[in-house]
């Protein structure tokens, strides 16, 4: 587990940029936190490091947003107003949850992995925000499978 500290919503994003370098197809990267953590911010800075295209916005109300034109495509999912797996599923969500052709990210992903295990995804990148204050974030995370 690795833990990063950061001061700024720039560090934040500085952190998903350098990311973007890892990326490959197929690769799932898990947030969780409260709301106010950091979670867009992350996605803001691996969106920059991919070169994508479009205006990063969290998916609340759409659920996913798909950014083209970078290097890889990148999905932006937002669980938050689903429950269970199965609406979940019932969105039409599991495509980019299993082996997507691009890089998933998941805003509250403990909704997809509560009562199931990870079994049979891309390789998964398990992050966890923190707040310590007005600025600084706590972010850990783990790469779980290949």
């Amino acid at each position: 587990m690795v833990t990063f500290i950061s001061h700024s919503p720039g560090e934040t994003e500085a952190l998903g940029e350098a990311w973007a370098a890892e990326a490959v197809p197929g690769w799932i990267i898990g947030l969780s936190g409260a709301l106010g953590t950091g979670k867009t911010q992350l996605v803001k800075g691996l969106a920059r490091g991919l070169r994508a295209t479009g205006r990063v916005a969290s998916p609340t109300y759409a659920l996913v947003n798909e950014y083209e034109g970078g290097t890889l495509p990148l999905f932006h999912l937002d669980l938050y107003r689903l429950d269970t797996r199965q609406q979940i599923i019932g969105a039409g969500l599991e495509p980019f949850l299993v082996r997507p052709n691009g890089v998933t990210v998941v805003e509250w992903i403990e909704r997809w992995l509560e009562g199931a295990p990870p079994a049979g995804q891309g390789w998964r990148r398990q992050v966890h925000l923190k707040t310590l204050g007005e600025n600084d974030r706590e972010i850990s995370y783990e790469d779980l499978g290949r």
